[in-house]
């Protein structure tokens, strides 16, 4: 069993609390990503579960045991890292056979040929089994990494951002090829990474981390379309949630700073249930439309071209948002432009403590 879970994890270096009580539960071959920002917390999480570090507080759990006590070699992971930590003078197969030939396993020769031979053709490494090490380009020696961790089959992959030094193109294939590993495996990986592209793309499950606390965790769906609050709102999607500040009155939603003023419909209504006053509305760029006779006029302020589609910065008086178009949509700086906004899409969060409103409104529906 390699089912995952931390109890109320506090882990303070110094004056600096890096994680305040957090609860994870990672399933038995589950591909569980945490995505956050730089200093959110991630590595230091990912380094409590492998054993190198010890938490200040809270247990960490691993097929149901308590392994406080437990040293990194005796939980049995594999931490893949972004440095790739490998043997540079060494050949492919030298480094692949390196760690089952430790101390602690030293197997039988013919074992470790066929432990290699697996994990090569799995990665489709085959070929450069009998190069050097210092030979081969970033991709091919991220798979040695990942086949090293491979060979040892362990209980639980940890993989500290082991794409963040490839090119776009080789991120985007590798991304592929590890969540097809995982599901081959039927392994249990947990993937740390600042990238939510990589986040939405490989993860079952994804936990989103704000200065050591876990503000979210959801499928990728879940987290993209239920946000919890602002934080998760903004930092998840490309681009990010337009959250505007607006005023929610009765039957009428304004936005003062761009003078719109909507009726609230139904299906909006029916999301926010009791909710009034002060709120910020928060709407993706997917779910602004060209509405001809729409109530909000607003002016094309910059454009970003993607190939299939555009990203179209929009202002109406002094509210910025964004909105995707086709790409062959006109759209020339300072033209006028007719929009709505899908409001069954449209989410309110409490101007205060930025909880998503939407969300309360759906739990006093199901009360009532």
């Amino acid at each position: 069993m390699a089912h995952v879970r931390l109890n109320g994890i506090t882990k303070v270096f110094g004056t600096h609390t890096a994680l305040e009580n957090l609860d994870i539960e990672i399933g038995d071959g589950q591909f569980f990503v945490l995505l956050g920002p730089t200093g959110a917390g991630k590595t230091t999480t990912l380094r409590l579960i492998a054993g190198l570090e010890k938490p200040t507080a809270g247990t960490i759990e691993i097929g149901g045991i308590d392994v406080g006590d437990w040293g990194a070699a005796e939980r049995d992971v594999a931490l893949v890292l972004q440095q790739y930590s490998l043997y540079p003078r060494y050949t492919v197969r030298q480094n692949l056979e390196f760690p089952l030939k430790s101390n602690t396993r030293r197997m039988a020769q013919p074992d470790i040929d066929q432990r290699v031979a697996k994990a090569a053709k799995t990665l489709r490494i085959e070929h450069l089994l009998e190069r050097k090490v210092d030979r081969l380009s970033g991709g091919e020696m991220q798979r040695v990494s990942i086949g090293r961790a491979i060979v040892r089959s362990p209980r639980i992959f940890l993989m500290d951002e082991p794409l963040s030094n490839l090119d776009a193109k080789l991120r985007e294939a590798l991304r592929t090829e590890l969540k097809n590993l995982q599901m081959q495996l039927g392994a249990t990986f947990l993937f740390v990474t600042h990238d939510q592209i990589e986040a939405m793309s490989m993860g079952d499950k994804v936990g989103v981390l704000n200065n050591g606390r876990l503000a979210q965790v959801g499928t990728p769906y879940e987290i993209y379309h239920h946000p919890r609050d602002t934080y998760v709102a903004g930092f998840v999607g490309s681009p990010a949630m337009n959250l505007i500040a607006a005023d929610l009155l009765g039957d009428r939603l304004r936005i003062p700073s761009g003078a719109i003023e909507l009726a609230v419909g139904p299906s909006l209504r029916a999301r926010l249930g009791r909710a009034s006053g002060p709120v910020t509305i928060g709407i993706r760029a997917e779910n602004v439309h060209l509405d001809p006779g729409g109530p909000i006029e607003a002016r094309v302020w910059g454009v970003e071209n993607h190939g299939v589609e555009k990203i179209v910065t929009l202002k109406a008086g002094d509210c910025l948002f964004k909105a995707t178009m086709p790409a062959m949509t006109p759209t020339e700086i300072d033209a006028p432009m007719r929009l709505s906004f899908d409001q069954s899409r449209l989410h309110a969060f409490d101007a205060t403590t930025g909880v998503n409103l939407s969300l309360e409104g759906r739990a006093l529906e199901a009360a009532e």
